[in-house]
C-alpha cells in the first residue's frame, strides 16, 4: 500500500512574519513586463507560503520611473482614460502625455489591472511604491535589488 507524504494545512495568518522590500530600477525596461513581475511580488506568489485569500505580498519601490519604455506606437496610440467625477469629464490621455504629467502613473495602472478584484488589490496596490527620478524616502528599510 502507497502512502502519500504529509502536506501541511497551515494557513499564514496576516502578522505572522516580516514583509519584504524590493527595490526595482525601471530605466528602459518594458513596462508590462516589469508590471507582471511586480504584481507577482505584490501578491506573494514568488513564496511558496503563498495563500490566495491572505495578504502574503512585500512592498516593491520602483525608481526611475519616468525612464520605463513600451513597444511599437504604444507611445502615441495608447489611450489612458480617467473620470473628473462631473458630468461629462472623461478625460484621456496617451502614454507620452500621462508620463510628462504624471510618471508613475503608468506603471501603477498596469500594476493594479494586474491584480485581483478585491481588498487584496487595494492592499497590494497600497504596497507599491513609484518614483520618478532615482531618489525615494525608503532608505531606512533594508531593500533587496531586484534584477529582470
Amino acid at each position: 500500500m502507497k502512502t502519500t507524504p504529509f502536506v501541511s494545512n497551515e494557513e499564514y495568518q496576516q502578522g505572522e512574519r516580516q514583509k519584504e522590500w524590493y527595490l526595482l530600477d525601471a530605466e528602459g525596461k518594458t513596462l508590462g513586463r516589469i508590471a507582471t513581475q511586480i504584481a507577482m511580488i505584490l501578491q506573494g506568489k514568488h513564496k511558496p507560503t503563498y495563500t490566495p485569500h491572505v495578504d502574503t505580498g512585500d512592498y516593491v519601490v520602483v525608481v526611475n520611473a519616468s525612464k520605463v519604455k513600451v513597444t511599437g506606437a504604444k507611445a502615441k496610440d495608447k489611450n489612458y482614460y480617467y473620470h473628473t467625477g462631473f458630468p461629462g469629464g472623461l478625460k484621456q490621455a496617451n502614454f507620452e502625455a500621462l508620463m510628462a504629467k504624471k510618471p508613475g502613473a503608468a506603471i501603477e495602472h498596469a500594476v493594479k489591472g494586474m491584480l485581483p478584484k478585491n481588498q487584496l488589490n487595494r492592499n497590494g496596490i497600497d504596497k507599491l511604491k513609484v518614483y520618478a527620478g532615482a531618489e525615494h524616502p525608503h532608505q531606512a528599510q533594508s531593500l533587496t535589488t531586484l534584477d529582470f
